[in-house]
C-alpha cells in the first residue's frame, strides 16, 4: 500500500486534507512541523475527533445538512472523514450516497463549496491530457467519469452529477481500502439538456445543450486514450451514462482496458447475489425461476446478462436461459414482432403476444421475481404485488430505483400486500418493517456490496480487462456471505456494518479469477488473501515523525 508522508510545513500542510491530522498533531510533531500556535493547544486523539464529528453530524436536521457536514470533514481530513464512514457505515452510507446524494447533486450549485474531482469540457477537445496533467496525484489506480447524462433515476443533470464520482470513489476507499489518493472523480461536462439547469445562475456547467455526435464520441476517446497513457494501472468504471452511451462504450472498451460500467455489470451482480439468497430462502432453484423486468435500460439488461451466465453455468442452454428473462419498457413486454426495438433488448425479445401493461404480464407470465429498474415511482402497484403473492409462496420483489423517492414500491406496501411473504430488496434503505407481529428487514441491493471488491481485486493484481466472470464470482462470494441469521430476518444480504469484510472476499475471489485468465504480468502471491489486505488502506494517523 502507497504510504503518503508530509513535504509541506506550517499552514500549508493543515491546508491538505490527505495530510492534515487537525488536533491530533503531537506535540513534538507541532514543534517539528512548524504547526506550533497554528492549532489549538490541546492534543486530541482520533478517537476524540470522531466523536465531535458525530456529535455535529448527528445535530444537523436534514441530510443534506448532513452531507455537507461529512463533505467539510473530506475536505479538511481525509483519514479523520473515513474513520468516523469505515466504523459508522450503516448510519452514514445513505448520507454520502444514496438516496442523499441524489438531492446533493440536484443543488450542486447551490452547496458548493470546495472543488473536488476533474471536470473536463468540449471545449478540452485537443488538449485533455494536458488538462489531467493538473491533477495532484500520479498514482492513479480508480477512475469514476460520468457526463452526468442519467444520475440515479434523476435524469440529466449535467455538471452537477460530479457528486456521484466523488460518492462512488468514497465508498471504494471506506467499504474495500483504495487509498484516497488514488481515486479520481471526473465529470465530463458536455452541456445539459435539462432546462431548469440551463435557466439556473447557480449552476456550474456549461449552460449549452449537450454535444453529440462526432464530437462527443472525439472527446470520450480523447479521455481514454489519456488514461491509457497517464494511468497505466487506473480501472476505469463509466457510471450514469445514458443507456445507449452507456452500452457503446462498454462494447467498445471492454475487449481493449481495464474498465466497466457500473450500472450495467455492477447492478447485476448485487442483483444475481440477492437471487442466490432468495433461491435458498423460497426453496426454488435459480434455473427453474422466471424474472420480470420493470425496465430494460442498462441496469435491466445487464443484469439479465448476469443471470443468463449463471444459468448456462449450471448447464441451462443459452437460448433456454434468455427465455427466462422477460421485460416491460415503456411501450410494453418487449416481443419479437416489436419494430421498435434498440439493439441491447432484441437478444431479450421473445415471440409473445403484446402486453401493455405490468399486471398483465404478471398474470400470464407468472414470475418468481419482480425486478424494478424503470426509475418510475409506485410502479409496483397493490395489484400487481398481490398478483405476485397469489402465484408464488414467496414472492420475490426488488424495487431497485434510485433515490428513495423513485422505488417501485416501498417495502411496507411489499409486506402488506403480500401478507408479509415478500422477499423485499430496494436500491435506497428502507426502515424494518413489523407486520403481524413479524419484523422484517428489508434487503439493500446497494452496487456497493460488489463494485468496491471488484475494484480492490482488480487494482491490486494490476489486471488488464475486467470481465463478467469477475462480476459472477463478485456475486456467488456475495451471496455465501448472507448468514442464516439474516435470511431468518428476510434480509438477502448481509447487513451492511460487514461490508469491508465482504468487499475483502470479493477482492480476493476476483484476484483469483485474474491470475487463473493470465490478466496480469504480476506473479501469483502464495498467500494471496494476505497481500490483498495488505494493499488496503487503513485511515489511521501516522506519526510523521517516525517515517
Amino acid at each position: 500500500m502507497t504510504k503518503y508522508t508530509p513535504t509541506k510545513r506550517g499552514a500549508a500542510l493543515l491546508q491538505d486534507p490527505l495530510l492534515n491530522k487537525g488536533t491530533s498533531f503531537s506535540a513534538a510533531e507541532r514543534d517539528a512541523l512548524g504547526l506550533r500556535g497554528l492549532l489549538p493547544p490541546r492534543v486530541m486523539t482520533q478517537h476524540e475527533q470522531q466523536r465531535r464529528v458525530l456529535e455535529s453530524v448527528r445535530h444537523e436536521p436534514t441530510d443534506l445538512g448532513k452531507y455537507l457536514d461529512l463533505l467539510s470533514v473530506l475536505d479538511r481530513n481525509e483519514a479523520l472523514y473515513y474513520q468516523v464512514i469505515i466504523n459508522n457505515l450503516v448510519e452514514m452510507m445513505p448520507i454520502i450516497y444514496t438516496p442523499t446524494v441524489g438531492l446533493a447533486c440536484q443543488r450542486w450549485g447551490e452547496i458548493f463549496r470546495r472543488s473536488r474531482g476533474l471536470y473536463l469540457t468540449s471545449e478540452d477537445r485537443g488538449h485533455v491530457i494536458s488538462v489531467m496533467r493538473n491533477w495532484p496525484y500520479t498514482d492513479i489506480r480508480m477512475i469514476v467519469v460520468t457526463d452526468g447524462e442519467r444520475i440515479l433515476g434523476l435524469g440529466d443533470l449535467g455538471a452537477n452529477g460530479m457528486g456521484i464520482p466523488v460518492g462512488k470513489l468514497s465508498l471504494y476507499t471506506a467499504c474495500a481500502g483504495i487509498h484516497p489518493a488514488q481515486c479520481m472523480p471526473v465529470t465530463l461536462d458536455v452541456g445539459t439538456n435539462n432546462d431548469s439547469l440551463l435557466d439556473n445562475p447557480n449552476y456550474i456547467g456549461r449552460a449549452v445543450p449537450r454535444l453529440r455526435g462526432p464530437a462527443y464520441a472525439e472527446l470520450v476517446d480523447e479521455f481514454v486514450s489519456a488514461v491509457q497513457e497517464l494511468y497505466p494501472h487506473a480501472c476505469l468504471q463509466f457510471e450514469d451514462f445514458g443507456n445507449s452511451n452507456a452500452f457503446r462504450f462498454l462494447q467498445k472498451y471492454r475487449d481493449d482496458i481495464c474498465m466497466f460500467n457500473d450500472d450495467i455489470q455492477g447492478t447485476a451482480g448485487v442483483v444475481l447475489a440477492g437471487l442466490y439468497s432468495a433461491s435458498r430462502m423460497t426453496g426454488v432453484k435459480l434455473t427453474d425461476m422466471r424474472f420480470l423486468f420493470l425496465g430494460a435500460g442498462e441496469a435491466g439488461i445487464g443484469i439479465g446478462d448476469l443471470i443468463v451466465e449463471a444459468l448456462k453455468a449450471e448447464g441451462v442452454s443459452n437460448a433456454a436461459a434468455h427465455r427466462q428473462c422477460w421485460f416491460m419498457d415503456s411501450k410494453g413486454l418487449v416481443v419479437q414482432d416489436r419494430s421498435d426495438l434498440v439493439d441491447h433488448k432484441v437478444r431479450f425479445a421473445h415471440e409473445h403476444l403484446p402486453v401493455a401493461d405490468l399486471l398483465t404480464a404478471v398474470e400470464i407470465l407468472k414470475p418468481h421475481a419482480l425486478i424494478g429498474v424503470s426509475g418510475r415511482a409506485s410502479a409496483f402497484s397493490q395489484p400487481i404485488v398481490a398478483a405476485m403473492a397469489q402465484h408464488n409462496a414467496r414472492p420475490i420483489i426488488l424495487a431497485l430505483s434510485n433515490p428513495t423517492s423513485q422505488s417501485e414500491c416501498t417495502a411496507e406496501e411489499a409486506y402488506a400486500w403480500s401478507d408479509g411473504r415478500a422477499i423485499f430488496a430496494s436500491g435506497s434503505p428502507f426502515a424494518p418493517v413489523t407486520h403481524s407481529g413479524r419484523v422484517h428487514v428489508p434487503g439493500q441491493g446497494n452496487n456497493a456490496y460488489i463494485f468496491p471488491g471488484v475494484g480492490l481485486g482488480v487494482v491490486a493484481t494490476e489486471a488488464t480487462r475486467v470481465t463478467n466472470e469477475m462480476f459472477f464470482v463478485a456475486a456467488k462470494t456475495l451471496a455465501a456471505c448472507v448468514t442464516d441469521e439474516d435470511m431468518a430476518l428476510g434480509r438477502i444480504y448481509p447487513d451492511l456494518s460487514r461490508i469491508r469484510e465482504v468487499s475483502t472476499s470479493i477482492a480476493i475471489a476476483v484476484a483469483d479469477v485474474v491470475f487463473a485468465r493470465r490478466l496480469t504480468k504480476m506473479p501469483r502471491p502464495s498467500d494471496l488473501p494476505g497481500y490483498i489486505n495488505s494493499q488496503m488502506y487503513h485511515p489511521d494517523y501516522v506519526d510523521y515523525l517516525a517515517t
